[in-house]
């Protein structure tokens, strides 16, 4: 795996398609992006908010260059491509635009994360179902993990229909890091289920047996209790957050003691064990040792960002810090580093600094930049420490090592195009062809032979710094090429 080629805290500003093709592969361990959503609105923030300025236009067209990416789509990804062009049979050309944006960019997405890291596409119900496939065909079937369905608003009026009151977050990538990713009981699950109260708090009445027949100690009587009588054996905790809690609290040196009855004596000591009516010994578990629970896929417990909110911006899509707390809580660990590729308000970049993990962020819009300063200022005590960087360069990359003179290809180019032009695409002899970048080094292309081409001096000149996708559209409009 490649170290980034950037360092930590830095904004750029710019497309992140370009941005994301100067980055090392393998050098990122979570992401996080809050797309447009296909939505058919133009938002921007309200005159005089902190985000004043930032709008975008969520209205997708179907382009020339469009057209070309799907072709090279096509070549390269005929999984993807074959979603894309059913997205567009079923939906029409203005879905089909706003799939191809989007494929194009987590293909770069899946080459700069680790092999172990994951990533949240944030969405609602316009596209999700096409997303989910899309991301399906670029990351694999298998590295899906949840559709998490976050409630951000409690009622919403919907003519004709039920009220849309939630987002989606599609999560691919490696499994959750359980302790990362607790969160505190609810007081409803909590008055349920600890139901009991002794001197020590509120706790639970569980079983201290399991079910079948075991050969041993764990099948045998302890003060007269036979738990093989009933087909079961004893459960006594040996390890996990309850048996940690025991050990840490009230019995120091539990853990190790080997034998289930001396566990069963100890337990029993420290007044753990409580004995029915009926003479069955029954496990105390107690609230207080409650390390919390993993969230489900379904996320009611964090408002959106109220209009008095102190991290409220006026950015027309900001999503709360709670909710990047708990993404990054769950999926990465301290010194990872995190990438929102449409960073916008910079949520994510905050949220990341808390945490104690590395950070990037990219956005079309300089807002960006600017609001991750004012809101550091604000809402951390980090800012005497927190020097950004802006940048609106493209990175170069470090990790594609020492590569022989791109020249040194041109015959190996020449066999594999049939002495034919990438561009016009007409057949000319050797020596009048140059070698091309198909993505210029200004925008993240390398010299590797996977990102060359021949063209004839005519189409070389014509072509200059476009990338070859756009070239292949001002070609077909010069009649240059069917």
């Amino acid at each position: 795996m490649a170290i980034a080629n950037w360092k930590n805290q830095t904004i750029w500003t710019g497309d992140n398609l370009d941005i994301m093709r100067g980055m090392n592969s393998e050098s990122v361990d979570l992401i996080y992006l809050d797309p447009p959503f296909n939505s058919n609105r133009t938002y921007s923030a309200p005159i005089g908010s902190e985000a004043a300025g930032a709008a975008f236009k969520d209205t997708w067209t179907l382009s020339d260059v469009d057209l070309a990416w799907i072709g090279i789509i096509a070549e390269k990804e005929p999984n993807l491509s074959a979603v894309i062009d059913a997205a567009g049979l079923a939906h029409g050309k203005g879905m089909k635009s706003y799939l191809v944006m989007m494929a194009v960019r987590l293909i770069e997405m899946r080459r700069v994360m680790k092999p172990t890291a994951s990533i949240y596409l944030h969405c609602d119900d316009t596209a999700s179902h096409w997303i989910r496939v899309l991301m399906e065909a670029i990351f694999g079937r298998t590295a899906f993990r949840n559709e998490v369905v976050w409630k951000r608003v409690s009622n919403h009026n919907d003519a004709g229909r039920f009220g849309r009151t939630a987002d989606r977050l599609l999560f691919f990538g490696s499994a959750i890091n359980r302790s990362g990713a607790r969160v505190p009981l609810s007081a409803a699950h909590a008055a349920s289920k600890y139901r009991h109260k002794d001197k020590r708090g509120w706790h639970a009445d569980s079983d201290l047996t399991g079910s079948g027949l075991r050969d041993g100690e764990s099948g045998e009587p302890w003060r007269g209790y036979d738990p093989s009588r009933i087909g079961r054996h004893w459960g006594v905790p040996s390890k996990g957050a309850y048996a940690q809690w025991i050990d840490d609290t009230l019995v120091p040196g539990y853990k190790s003691l080997q034998s289930v009855c001396a566990r069963l004596d100890a337990l029993s000591s420290a007044g753990l064990i409580h004995w029915t009516k009926n003479g069955t010994p029954r496990l105390k578990r107690y609230l207080s040792a409650s390390p919390g629970q993993v969230p489900p896929d379904v996320w009611s417990d964090i408002p959106p960002v109220n209009s008095q909110a102190k991290e409220r911006t006026g950015y027309p899509t900001q999503k709360p810090l709670a909710l990047l707390d708990r993404i990054i809580r769950a999926s990465s660990n301290e010194g990872d580093m995190v990438l929102d590729p449409f960073c916008g308000c910079a949520t994510t970049c905050i949220a990341a600094e808390k945490l104690g993990r590395q950070w990037t962020g990219i956005d079309i819009s300089p807002k960006a930049a600017e609001l991750v300063k004012v809101r550091m200022r604000r809402e951390t005590n980090l800012f005497d420490r927190f020097n950004p960087i802006v940048r609106t360069d493209i990175p170069k990359r470090t990790d594609v090592g020492k590569l022989p003179p791109y020249k040194t290809h041109k015959h190996t180019l020449y066999g594999k195009q049939e002495g034919k032009c990438a561009g016009c695409p007409h057949h000319f002899p050797f020596q009048n062809f140059t070698i091309d970048h198909i993505l210029a080094k200004s925008r993240g292309g390398t010299d590797h032979l996977e990102n060359l081409q021949l063209l004839c001096s005519h189409c070389n000149s014509l072509k200059g710094t476009m990338d070859q996708a756009a070239f292949t559209v001002k070609l077909k409009n010069m009649g240059l090429r069917p």
